[in-house]
């Protein structure tokens, strides 16, 4: 079976060599020492999922990732630095991170985050149903919001969120219920990372007067139609 393509972008040679080391048995894995060279990589070649560190000679993670976004809204973005400051964390996912992993991590963690992305990627190959949120169509299958004179394209994790609140219209859900269904897990950080995804998809539907994310305090949160 043919592996899942990384883009892999780390300064330090020593770490680079011991993910590469780790993780070229299940994948392919193509690393590059700077920002630059990384886009420019990944503007000529098909990649599956982004592995990105922050601290970077020619352009740094931030920029790199947004200059992926702006070419591609779908791919996974993981940030992996060890920048540990809150701050840093949610402005990753601002960007259009989908997570980020502070150093050190285990292999093992890595590896886990990455199949979490790459199945959800394959799972959703096959949704067959589009949905109707407000004036759009919604195609879960590719991250598309769809009306007669916009086009909107979401990151995987947007999608997936929209998906869950799509599927649980009107009701009441809980912060750890979400957490667990979308991210596979309750922290605190994954806490944050969902108000972070919340106030995106707020943004995407800032237009459409009938659609509501209401936030219930202490509980969670609601999605409706009027």
């Amino acid at each position: 079976m043919e592996k899942s393509r990384i883009l892999y972008a780390e300064d330090d040679q020593t770490i680079a060599f011991l993910i590469q080391d780790s993780l070229e048995n299940y994948y392919e894995i193509n690393h590059y020492s700077d920002g630059k060279s990384a886009l420019q990589a990944f503007n000529s070649q098909t990649f599956d999922i982004c592995l990105l560190d922050i601290m970077m000679p020619e352009m740094n993670g931030f920029d790199l990732a947004k200059s992926i976004r702006q070419k591609n809204s779908e791919i996974p973005i993981i940030f992996i630095s060890a920048k540990a400051l809150k701050e840093d964390r949610i402005k990753g996912l601002k960007i259009g991170a989908d997570d980020y992993l502070v150093k050190p991590f285990s292999i093992e963690e890595l590896i886990l985050k990455i199949e979490v992305f790459l199945k959800r990627s394959k799972k959703s190959e096959s949704y067959p149903q589009k949905h109707t949120v407000g004036r759009y169509n919604f195609d879960p299958k590719n991250y598309t919001l769809q009306a007669s004179d916009n086009k909107i394209t979401l990151t995987q994790r947007e999608s997936e969120l929209l998906l869950y609140f799509i599927l649980h219209k009107n009701t009441v859900l809980k912060r750890q219920d979400i957490l667990k269904a979308v991210w596979g897990d309750d922290d605190y950080f994954m806490g944050r990372s969902l108000d972070v995804f919340i106030s995106r998809l707020r943004k995407v539907f800032a237009d459409e007067q009938n659609i509501i994310i209401e936030n219930l305090h202490g509980i969670g949160f609601r999605f409706s139609e009027k």
